[in-house]
């Protein structure tokens, strides 16, 4: 049998709101910071729900999260969390479930032009969440500090794209610069020798005094704690993902010659003329600026001793 073509009918939107909610959606030089689907399965243990919770608390408020429980089986078929994404705008997320084969299971993820990128699956062997650790809390939105231990993110070709998909899941906008106090989240990784294992732990940074210019930095966990164990992986071609990374050449600055702009964004720019004789101009004649009778008889007055002396010094 010959394929069957299927036409999708192209909706236009007919109010100005409609008009900018599908420009915002459409690709950008410089992207928004990205969206984290949250998803429940339709099977779901405690820990694997907390555990989802306190992710999407880290995330907030560049998050949502799905109360409703789904049926979908990401490494069967991962259809159903595309069409979310592109629902939501969202290219990140994270779906919780639990069976008998595979107990408190998470799976992280990122799209590319609304279709699966990477994927990973982490089994939750242990965790300590958020409400346990009975101390202060960082501010919701803060950027955090993202440390790696371990070799094997640096040898292995796997753990080398997981460390990846966790700075994607984890950064926030990109900054230029850093305040020293503006530092007060730090997420941990760290793999164990086998590289099956990774440790997550989150820190809150603390700067007290030291008797000198720079202060003395202490860390104190506020969760929340996991322990991750890496059990499947669904990674995108060298190709495509390098396709992903590729950026536009626009992007990068070009400087114009003899422009440039005020601290209010004002285009400013530089012509270059040749010297002008300022006496020569030709400026507005007003009538309070004529010369009177005397002055212009003392101008030729002038004139003529200048051109006398000339024909004095020549003879």
């Amino acid at each position: 049998m010959a394929p069957v073509t299927v036409m999708q009918r192209v909706v236009k939107p007919t109010t100005r709101r409609g008009k900018r909610i599908l420009m915002n959606k459409q690709p950008k030089l410089i992207e928004n910071v990205k969206q984290t689907l949250f998803i429940k399965g339709k099977n779901t243990s405690e820990i694997a729900r907390n555990c989802l919770k306190d992710l999407h608390q880290l995330k907030k408020p560049e998050a949502v999260h799905l109360n409703q429980k789904n049926e979908i089986l990401p490494f069967e078929d991962v259809t159903p969390i595309e069409r979310f994404g592109k629902k939501h705008d969202a290219s990140l997320f994270a779906f919780a479930s639990h069976n008998k084969k595979r107990p408190h299971n998470i799976v992280l993820g990122r799209m590319f032009d609304d279709q699966l990128l990477d994927m990973i699956e982490l089994g939750v062997e242990q965790f300590k969440s958020l409400s346990e650790f009975k101390n202060e809390k960082v501010a919701a939105g803060i950027k955090p500090c993202l440390l790696f231990a371990g070799p094997q993110f640096h040898e292995q070709s796997i753990l080398k794209r997981v460390q990846n998909l966790f700075v994607d899941f984890f950064q926030r906008e990109n900054v230029d610069a850093v305040r020293l106090q503006g530092l007060e989240h730090v997420l941990m990784f760290t793999v164990d020798d086998s590289g099956e294992k990774i440790y997550m732990r989150s820190y809150k940074i603390l700067l007290k005094k030291s008797g000198q210019k720079s202060p003395r930095v202490e860390l104190e966990e506020i969760g929340p704690s996991i322990d991750f164990k890496l059990r499947r992986t669904k990674l995108a071609s060298d190709d495509l993902f390098s396709r992903s990374c590729k950026q536009q050449y626009c992007m990068e600055p070009h400087n114009t010659k003899n422009i440039n702009y005020d601290k209010f964004g004002t285009r400013m720019g530089r012509i270059h003329i040749a010297k002008q004789d300022i006496n020569k101009l030709q400026t507005r004649k007003m009538k309070g600026l004529k010369k009177s009778v005397a002055e212009k008889k003392q101008q030729r007055e002038q004139r003529k001793s200048k051109s006398t002396g000339i024909q004095s010094v020549k003879t």
